[in-house]
């Protein structure tokens, strides 16, 4: 390459990096995967060092991404908030290590998770949080301080052994149970679904409204020093054990290592944990612990010369968009599919991944034949991450959304304000479907015999035209319900529990009877899981919970004064929303669904039926167990999934709380748990125990 081509690539170099900065940045959606991009600054990197004089000051790569936005104050760091230079490979580890131990002797490093977040800088004066801030540019970012008081796990005061003047810099995160729920509910309302849960997060600390970002599941945990009230600290590690000990969150995860062998060691365990964390990682963090080194190895304007970050190869697997389908939802929305060539990734196989709407896929450029780069969104739904632009031979189409209904040819509309393309007619056959097979999910009305094929028969046969026709089918016409040719086991690990189910069948045969039992339990299941079963926009499983506990039973939902005081007081501020978890945007459309047409006629065919679900705190309380009656809320990181110490708690008689009340007894605090949280728990009277003390009381 001579000089006139590495000026042209270097130029075409830095207009990928600055575009894919600005989608990633500042429109949260980004259009590149990880690795193409870390590609790109590789090369540029490369160029400007063979080629001196390309090496220009303004390069992407010489400074700190990210931006500023408009609607926000603005904040210059001092000192700035710098980024970290990645390594792919051990042997570039070895090259730091080598240009380290050039220049000092006689240290430690210490290796942590490198969090998939969102930079923020926290100031404390006087105990009391002053001001939030994002990265930014590195040196002027955006002052978010509404916006992080809104975040649960940041401190709003600190205790007194606390510096007077503060300032810690940490990642603000999205959970990626959180991120899989808030993508449902974005759906459901017709908005743009997030690509990731770091975007996700990003989107939410950028609101202008607060009270947006107080509805978001985002967490913290802090790993630096913003400069004030930490010049004392001889150690990184002794640094964050204060940090911990004055209620901010810190990684639940941490190595010191002598070598750059202990380190490869440590990187190798790390990433053989990443799926473990609530949040996601995209590789190791590797520092020096000694603080005093910190000034003799200095540092570039991008970052400090004392640290490096090491990036996992991500998780993806090439594969081919052989053809893009439409599926219709429950609320009516068109949602296109990539049907792929099946291709194994992170241990299932993999054939199919939503595109979520035609302004993603044009934003993506995916077209019909194109190789793609396919990861798990949050390690879990499979998702495009990038198009592989350089195998395209010319033969692929370009997508175009369906002007009618696919399923029932009805007419469809794209509402102002939305992303999403709606069948607007109410007697759509796909719309009922996928309806019944949420309200027979298992955090619905947990209706297993009652899977996708069984779902498409009952409709198909017309037995069910809409979801409360399941408490009147007759059980002799279920017996002969005919499923389609070649039907599989149900989902729902309904296999294991139905004789009958063993092998395709074409008859439901004697499971139409497990069926009819499960129907019968499900008239006295609680409010919480019928008002998560009729599937309202923004009523997830923890919504539903927070609501069915401030009413006695189903049918006082119905022009709820709780509900309507939550919206009348959301202008204001006023008491109620300070007191209660619901949000205002669940208050309305709860409200919303009891005024609707479709909503009326629910309730009056639940009261013919006699069915009014009572909340838990009105039905009779399990009276035996060693936690027979107790409120428990689950807090921090924990060793096991929340929702198995949930089932646990419940068998033991125990009452599974989203928040903290007077009503709580125990407050089960994980790591990285905050010290105001626990405050306010004891301050109610509530004692504050660990895993260890909960098993111990579950015998």
């Amino acid at each position: 390459m001579n000089l006139q081509e590495a000026s042209a690539r270097a130029a075409e170099l830095r207009r990928l990096i600055e575009k894919a900065n600005h989608d990633y940045y500042d429109l949260a959606a980004p259009t590149v995967g990880d690795r193409d991009y870390d590609l790109w600054e590789a090369e540029l990197l490369r160029i400007e060092g063979e080629f001196p004089s390309l090496a220009d000051a303004s390069s992407p790569v010489r400074n700190v991404a990210g931006g500023v936005s408009d609607g926000f104050a603005k904040v210059r760091h001092d000192p700035p908030m710098q980024s970290l230079d990645k390594t792919h490979a051990k042997d570039e580890l070895a090259e730091f290590d080598a240009f380290v131990r050039k220049t000092v002797t006689d240290f430690t490093y210490v290796v942590e998770p490198k969090v998939d977040g969102v930079s923020i800088s926290l100031r404390y004066e006087d105990g009391r949080l002053v001001r939030a801030a994002t990265r930014g540019n590195g040196t002027i970012g955006d002052d978010i301080t509404a916006n992080a008081l809104a975040i649960a796990a940041v401190p709003r005061e600190l205790p007194a052994s606390a510096p007077r003047v503060l300032e810690v810099r940490g990642e603000a995160y999205m959970t990626r149970s959180g991120f899989l729920e808030l993508n449902e509910r974005q759906a459901a309302a017709g908005l743009e679904e997030f690509a990731n849960p770091r975007n996700a997060c990003a989107g939410s600390l950028k609101q202008l409204d607060a009270r947006v970002t107080a509805s978001r599941p985002l967490d913290l945990v802090v790993y630096n020093s913003g400069g004030a009230g930490c010049d004392g600290f001889k150690s990184h590690s002794e640094m964050i054990a204060a940090f911990r000990s004055w209620g901010f969150p810190t990684a639940p995860w941490s190595r010191r290592a002598k070598t750059i062998e202990e380190v490869f060691s440590a990187i190798d365990e790390l990433q053989e944990k990443r799926h473990d964390f609530p949040f996601e990682i995209d590789g190791a963090v590797v520092k020096i612990d000694e603080r005093a080194l910190y000034p003799v190895l200095g540092a570039t304007a991008h970052g400090p010369r004392w640290a490096r970050a090491y990036k996992y190869a991500p998780e993806r697997a090439e594969t081919v968009v052989e053809s893009i389908t439409v599926q219709v939802g429950r609320t009516g929305i068109l949602t296109p599919v990539a049907e792929l060539r099946p291709v194994e990734l992170a241990g299932s196989t993999i054939a199919r991944a939503t595109l979520h709407n035609e302004d993603q896929i044009a934003r993506q450029d995916i077209r019909i034949g194109d190789h793609v780069w396919i990861v798990k969104a949050g390690d879990v739904i499979p998702a495009v991450d990038s198009v592989i632009v350089e195998k395209r031979t010319g033969a692929e189409r370009k997508f175009e959304m369906p002007a009618k209904c696919p399923v029932c040819g009805g007419e469809t509309k794209r509402a102002e304000g939305e992303v999403a393309v709606r069948c607007v007619n109410p007697a759509c056959g796909a719309q009922l479907r996928r309806r019944l097979e949420h309200f027979a999910s298992r955090n619905a009305l947990d209706l297993k015999a009652l899977g996708e094929k069984v779902a498409d028969a009952l409709v198909s046969s017309g037995m069910v035209k809409d979801l409360l026709d399941l408490f009147s089918l007759d059980p002799a016409a279920l017996e002969s319900l005919d499923l389609a040719e070649g039907a599989e086991e149900p989902a729902g690990g309904a296999a294991e529990l139905l004789p009958g189910f063993s092998r395709p069948t074409r008859k439901f045969g004697r499971n139409a009877q497990y069926l009819i039992k499960a129907i019968g339990e499900a008239r006295t299941l609680p409010l919480h899981r019928w008002l998560f079963a009729i599937g309202i926009p923004n009523v997830g499983v923890t919504v539903a919970k927070d609501i069915a506990a401030e009413h006695e039973r189903f049918s006082a939902l119905a022009g709820s004064a709780v509900l309507k005081n939550v919206v009348e007081n959301d202008a204001k501020k006023g008491k109620e929303r300070l007191i209660l978890p619901i949000k205002v945007e669940a208050a309305k459309a709860v409200l919303a669904f009891f005024e609707s047409e479709y909503g009326r006629r629910f309730a009056a065919q639940l009261a013919a039926l006699g069915i009014d679900p009572v909340s838990e705190k009105t039905a009779p309380a399990k009276t035996t167990g060693p936690l027979a009656g107790m409120g428990c809320v689950l807090t921090g990181t924990l060793s096991r999934p929340r929702g198995e110490y949930a089932k646990l708690i419940e068998a033991a008689g125990g009452i599974v709380q989203s928040a903290v009340t007077s009503k709580t007894r125990y407050l089960i605090a994980g790591e990285n748990t905050g010290a105001t949280k626990t405050a306010k728990a004891r301050a109610l009277g509530t004692e504050v125990i660990d895993e260890k003390r909960l098993l111990e009381l579950l015998g």
